[in-house]
């Protein structure tokens, strides 16, 4: 309907019909969504690299067989059941989010991820499974990179010959860490983790290596045992369980979504800890370094340890590991981690209060542009609708909670980059610097974000430059206008607090602050103002600022439910206005003794309210739809399935939309039918009346009085039309419109005439009374060209005006002229039409119409069966404006009408704000309006 960011284009209404007593029914808004592309998961690319290069210890790469076909049909049957797997509720929550950093960058767009490559060569992966069948050794499973650890177990379970219902819900697959006995060759565990359903256990095994002497193998345990023995081991702190955590630990990267093993080389710095990337002697020599600086270790003891790894590194053998080198050991594992750096090259949040800490991370980088918030489903979308960057567990987090973008680098190195964006998703409790966020703002480096009651973190980026941040406290400084109702308690003296206010009232920013709580007392003001002299688009402009002000201080909720108030309350001013001047029609008196028609003056003195109303709701509409557009932005950006609230909002913002389409069309309809039905009366002079008279000045044609009498009434109603529509600053279209119904009804009016009395006694098919009738249609159209509205007029008197030249062709030339010439020369009549004319036409007494007047026998029957008078259903449809509106609220009042009705709303919402405090408070403030 507005612009072209408009969804359903502009729409077409329903047609006016004459005569008017039949409303014209608005058709509700729909506005189409856009549907939202999001690649499902088998369309995700892999970025993976050839399986070959993972460990070998339990992956074996199967050689090349002939029977190729077999292998594919095996590798699509893995794929299909790849598909299949749903992590369970505890993984996705803690493993899922789990990837690596370059992983996270989006090689490609999101919308544009290919399906995975087919020719990536899987691997033999060995799964011990003791708990499930006594005596065997392994069973080998086919995996790739992309196979998470459920489907393993599930692969495995088939091996075994487990065909329990859900089986895989009662094992759980298990890392773990190890050596081989040297006596009988047996294995020893001394590490266990319990793999995440989600994870990738080739992938795992790749970017953690075990410590030099020791082995890892991955079993298959009931789920329940591993749970039992972790919840025993918790309270002792045995080696295993503290392995198992530290593990746990080591194995995490980056909260986000999957892991993908692409370019793990350039991720091991920010994916391992310290004791990880320990695999030498070297390394381990400075690690005690670093610890015995950390405990404060007397420097003999440091001395002592430096000279056993001296002699270490000479070849002399050590003794075995004692119990209280083990400690140190596990104190250096925990120091390790509290050493990590964060990253220098990307943005990341700093998490100050989480909902278990003990379990949460302490950094989350941002290595996508888009980052997002959100609590891991029980049961995920199968496509990416609902992708979610870092999981935070708490009760109050939403499944997609907050948005953060990223800003773009700019163009030239030297400009400053700008600013990250935060938005949070409906319903989401989101607080920006300690204040509750609504809507999209900037979020700069040390903001701090809290979500929830639970989660607070800080916004770091260590590419722009280090300023203050927001949340420090600054000095106080003297208020302009923000701030100029504040309390006592801000500081303010009695003489600041005035002065703000003054300068508060005299502002001509586009500003109107107002409580929740007054805000039907002002919107029931500002319909009252309608009635004000020189009042035009005030009432469109002050409710634009209501809509602003609950956009950028209001709940989002809230801008809806006022959006459908201020329709309604248009709609109720609208409808009393139409009972009003229908009430005033001579035909509704109650002394109908004398019946009379309304002046011009008096009828354009009537429909001035329902000019207004069709102006400001035309301003107001537009308004309105910008809003809705941001609305739909949002309901794109959550998707409809994620949020009820906003398809809800936006069904309550379609239906005020068409209320104002109801007012515009009603008001346009009711204003054109006064119009003509004044009109009806005064057009047949045009017909009867002679301009040739002593009387008319032709050579003044732009002056009204000038003109022969017998068409300055219908003149005087184009002006009196004219005169309304600039008073009350219709919109240019709407003008163009209107008066294109008025010359539709005037031309269909005064051609039907025409015909009419033409076949009577009273002919004007005459050559004489053509020339009248064509020199009065003349200076018509002269003085609408000299007003602007020359262009519509000659486009709707097309056909009155080419009857009037057929007629005042000369008689001696027109009995010469052919039927066909006549059809060609005179497009614009119907061959009904034309022959009317023609059979009437006075050739004078006792002669009779030419032969080649006929028309040929193939159009006799048309035109025996066509009527000659022109229909008044065929006028044209109302197209509603897209642009060319004259409100602007991004721009300081320069109206002087508009800018005292803004200070008299403010002058207004201030008494109220006065009336709601105790007596005893209202003179300590010191705020006279009158002053």
């Amino acid at each position: 309907m507005f612009s072209d960011e408009r969804k359903d284009g502009s729409p077409r209404f329903g047609k006016l019909h004459f005569p008017v007593g039949l409303w014209i029914n608005s058709p509700k808004k729909h506005f189409a969504k856009l549907g939202r592309r999001w690649p499902s998961v088998g369309s995700v690319k892999s970025t993976s690299s050839d399986t070959a290069s993972r460990g070998s210890e339990p992956v074996e790469m199967r050689p090349a067989t002939k029977n190729k076909a077999s292998r594919h049909k095996r590798i699509s049957a893995l794929f299909q059941r790849g598909g299949t797997g749903v992590p369970t509720s505890g993984g996705r929550g803690r493993w899922a989010s789990e990837k690596k950093l370059a992983d996270l960058i989006d090689p490609l767009p999101e919308d544009r991820v290919e399906p995975p490559s087919q020719g990536e060569v899987p691997g033999i992966l060995k799964i011990y499974g003791g708990d499930i069948s006594t005596g065997a050794n392994y069973k080998s499973v086919l995996a790739t990179a992309r196979s998470t650890a459920r489907q393993l177990v599930q692969e495995a379970l088939e091996r075994y010959g487990v065909a329990q219902a859900n089986a895989e819900d009662a094992y759980v697959l298990c890392d773990v860490v190890g050596n081989v006995h040297g006596t009988d060759g047996s294995w020893q565990a001394q590490y266990l983790r319990a793999v995440g359903d989600s994870e990738r256990p080739l992938v795992l095994q790749d970017v953690w290596k075990p410590k030099t002497g020791c082995t890892r193998r991955f079993e298959i345990r009931r789920r329940c045992d591993v749970e039992r023995m972790a919840e025993g081991e918790d309270g002792d702190g045995s080696g295993i369980s503290q392995a198992r955590r530290q593990q746990s630990r080591r194995s995490r990267a980056a909260s986000g979504g999957h892991v993908a093993p692409k370019e793990r080389a350039d991720n091991l710095s920010l994916r391992r800890s310290i004791s990880e990337m320990n695999l030498s002697t070297k390394r381990r020599r400075d690690r005690k370094g670093v610890l015995s600086m950390a405990v404060g270790e007397p420097q003999e003891a440091a001395e002592e340890s430096r000279l056993k790894a001296a002699e270490g590194a000479e070849g002399t053998s050590t003794p075995p590991a004692s119990e209280a080198e083990a400690m140190d050991v596990a104190n250096l594992e925990q120091l390790s981690q509290c050493l990590i750096q964060p990253p220098t090259e990307h943005p990341y949040f700093l998490q100050l209060l989480g909902y278990n800490e003990k379990q949460e991370f302490v950094i989350h980088v941002m290595t996508r542009r888009r980052h997002i918030f959100g609590r891991p489903e029980r049961c995920p979308a199968p496509d990416q609708s609902n992708y979610v960057d870092t999981f935070l567990n708490a009760p109050d987090i939403l499944p997609r909670h907050c948005c953060v973008v990223s800003s773009v680098p700019p163009a030239d190195p030297s400009q400053p980059r700008g600013s990250a964006m935060v938005r949070p998703f409906r319903g989401a409790l989101i607080t920006h610097n300690g204040a509750p966020l609504h809507r999209q703002v900037e979020l700069a480096p040390g903001d701090l974000l809290g979500m929830g009651q639970h989660f607070l973190f800080m916004y770091k980026d260590p590419r722009a430059a280090a300023v203050p941040p927001a949340w420090l406290p600054k000095a106080w400084v003297s208020p302009g206008l923000v701030g100029a109702l504040a309390c006592q308690a801000c500081g303010r003296s009695l003489q600041e607090r005035q002065e703000a206010f003054r300068a508060y009232l005299k502002s001509r920013e586009p500003q109107l602050r107002y409580r929740p709580q007054e805000q039907e007392a002002l919107l029931a003001e500002i319909v009252r103002l309608q009635e004000a002299p020189n009042c035009r688009l005030g009432p469109a402009f002050l409710f634009g600022l209501c809509l602003e002000h609950a956009a950028r201080e209001l709940e989002p909720g809230h801008l809806p439910r006022l959006i459908a108030r201020i329709a309604q309350l248009v709609k109720e001013a609208v409808w009393e206005k139409i009972k009003e001047i229908g009430d005033r029609q001579p035909e509704n008196q109650q002394d109908k003794g004398e019946l009379g028609n309304l002046s011009i003056e008096e009828v354009a003195a009537d429909l001035r309210p329902l000019m207004l109303w069709m102006a400001n709701a035309m301003e107001l509409l537009s308004l309105v739809q910008k809003r809705v557009l941001d609305i739909e932005k949002d309901l794109d950006l959550e998707g409809a399935s994620h949020n009820a609230l906003l398809s809800s909002d936006l069904e309550t913002c379609d239906e005020a939309m068409a209320v104002l389409d109801e007012v515009i069309m009603s008001t346009f309809q009711q204003s054109v039918y006064y119009l003509t039905k004044t009109l009806y009366s005064a057009l047949p002079a045009l017909l009867d009346s002679n301009p040739f008279t002593a009387t008319a000045d032709l050579s003044h044609v732009p002056e009204l009085s000038s003109m022969p009498e017998g068409i300055q009434g219908t003149l005087a109603i184009y002006q009196a039309t004219l005169e309304l529509t600039r008073d009350c600053d219709l919109h240019p279209d709407l003008v163009s419109q209107t008066f294109g119904y008025l010359f539709f009804f005037s031309n269909a009016s005064l051609f039907n005439t025409l015909m009419e009395r033409g076949s009577s006694h009273q002919s004007l098919f005459q050559w004489a009374k053509a020339v009248q009738i064509r020199t009065n249609l003349d200076l018509v159209l002269d003085w609408l060209q000299g007003v602007g509205l020359g262009d519509i007029a000659a486009e709707f008197f097309r056909k009155l005006s080419t009857t009037a030249n057929l007629l005042c062709v000369p008689k001696t030339s027109l009995l010469q002229t052919s039927w066909s010439r006549l059809r060609n020369d005179y497009p614009a009549l119907t061959p009904a039409q034309l022959q009317h004319v023609l059979t009437n036409y006075q050739l004078g007494p006792g002669r009779v119409s030419p032969e080649c007047w006929s028309p040929p026998e193939k159009e006799r029957d048309e035109i025996a069966h066509s009527d000659i008078f022109e229909s008044f259903t065929d006028h044209p449809p109302l197209i509603l404006p897209c642009d060319g509106f004259r409100l602007r609220l991004s721009e300081p009042v320069s109206d002087d009408t508009l800018h005292r009705q803004l200070t008299r709303l403010r002058r207004f919402l201030w008494e109220l704000e006065r009336e709601s405090l105790p007596a005893n408070q209202r003179a300590v403030y010191g705020l006279d309006p009158s002053q």
